[in-house]
């Protein structure tokens, strides 16, 4: 039986990602919305997790996005918390305030309130940073048929997805 408090799936590919990241000798950092710390409590659910998240930084509200990441107004009054534009701007904003070198943002809208025609319940941005690479990689998601722990579930499959090497 184990132990942890989190999915086996989840679980397992945390485990993915410290182990291969750890080979790698690379850091992370997150920058978590939607997801509430639940890609860091992923990873810290492994033992030695230490030697790969450096940090993370939970940023709800849109004022803290500014304030712990930089994000600038222009760019959520422009495009809104939920895009490609405020993922990117997330991810190196963590990049620049850590010393990891790869960077995941997450931003969404779980619901079951806060969706939009455009931006339905179960929108999810994600986007990955690289120390030293101008391009960060991004990605839109829409989970439909999910309820609010389900959408934030599969956004922490994505985004542990994304940390690996």
């Amino acid at each position: 039986m184990s132990d942890s408090i989190l999915p086996k799936d989840i679980v397992d590919l945390a485990r993915r990602v410290v182990e291969e990241n750890a080979a790698a000798a690379r850091k992370v950092v997150l920058a978590e919305s939607c997801t509430g710390g639940l890609v860091a409590a992923a990873l810290t659910e492994i033992a030695g997790s230490s030697v790969v998240l450096d940090r993370g930084f939970v940023t709800y509200s849109n004022a803290s996005k500014q304030a712990e990441l930089g994000v600038p107004l222009d760019i959520i009054d422009a495009f809104g918390a939920v895009s490609i534009a405020c993922a990117f701007a997330m991810a190196q904003g963590a990049l620049d305030r850590s010393d990891a070198d790869v960077a995941v943002a997450i931003s969404g809208i779980a619901g079951p309130d806060g969706g939009t025609d455009l931006k339905p319940v179960g929108t999810v941005v994600f986007a990955k940073a690289v120390r030293g690479q101008e391009e960060p990689i991004a990605d839109e998601r829409l989970f439909e048929g999910e309820d609010r722990a389900g959408v934030r579930r599969q956004a922490t499959l994505c985004a542990l997805e994304l940390l690996l090497p």
